[in-house]
C-alpha cells in the first residue's frame, strides 16, 4: 500500500457550524478508498495482538471509523449513542459542550467484567463527548485501554482533559 497524505484530503470548511470554527470535514477523506482504506489499516495494525475485546464507537462519525477497526480486530463493536437509540436497559451520562450539554448512553450489558476497550472516533476537540464515553465504559464494567482518533485538535486542549487515559490521533492541527 503507498503512503497517502491523509492531511491534503481533510477538507477545512469555513464557518461551519458557527462563525469562526474552522471545521475538519473527513468526507473527503473516507470518499478516497485508499486512503480510507490507510486510515483503517494503521489504526487496527496499532492494536492487533494487543488484547483489546473490544471497539467502541461514538455516534455519529465514530462508527465510520470503528466498525470498520473492529472487524479488523476480530471484536465486537459497542456503540455509544444518544439518548433513546438503544433498545436495552442502558446508562446515561450527560456532558457539557461549548455550547450547552448533551446526554450519551451505552447498554448496560455491552461487556463482559473487566473488558479492554478501545475508543474509536473521528475527532478529538475539547474532549467532552470522549470523557462522557470513558465514563459510561467505567459504569458498565470495562476499562480503556486507549483512545484512538484520526484527527486531534491539540489547540482545544482535549487531550489534558482526558488524562490519565492514552490518546492515539493520526493527524494533529
Amino acid at each position: 500500500m503507498t503512503n497517502i497524505d491523509l492531511a491534503s484530503l481533510v477538507r477545512n470548511v469555513p464557518d461551519f457550524p458557527l462563525p469562526g470554527i474552522q471545521f475538519k470535514d473527513i468526507t473527503t477523506l473516507v470518499g478516497n478508498g485508499p486512503a480510507f482504506a490507510q486510515v483503517i489499516a494503521t489504526m487496527a495494525d496499532r492494536y492487533r495482538g494487543g488484547g483489546i475485546d473490544a471497539v467502541v464507537g461514538v455516534e455519529s462519525r465514530g462508527f465510520i471509523f470503528s466498525a470498520p477497526i473492529a472487524l479488523e480486530l476480530g471484536v465486537g463493536l459497542v456503540p455509544i449513542r444518544k439518548p433513546g437509540k438503544l433498545p436495552a436497559e442502558t446508562y446515561q451520562v450527560e456532558y457539557e459542550l461549548e455550547y450547552g450539554s448533551n446526554k450519551l448512553e451505552i447498554h448496560r450489558d455491552a461487556f463482559a467484567p473487566g473488558a479492554r476497550v478501545l475508543v474509536v472516533d473521528d475527532l478529538l476537540a475539547t474532549g467532552g463527548t470522549i470523557g462522557a464515553a470513558c465514563k459510561l465504559i467505567a459504569q458498565a464494567g470495562a476499562n480503556v485501554v486507549e483512545l484512538a482518533f484520526v484527527i486531534e485538535l491539540a489547540f482545544l486542549g482535549g487531550r489534558a482533559k482526558l488524562a490519565p487515559h492514552p490518546i492515539f490521533s493520526l493527524l494533529t492541527y
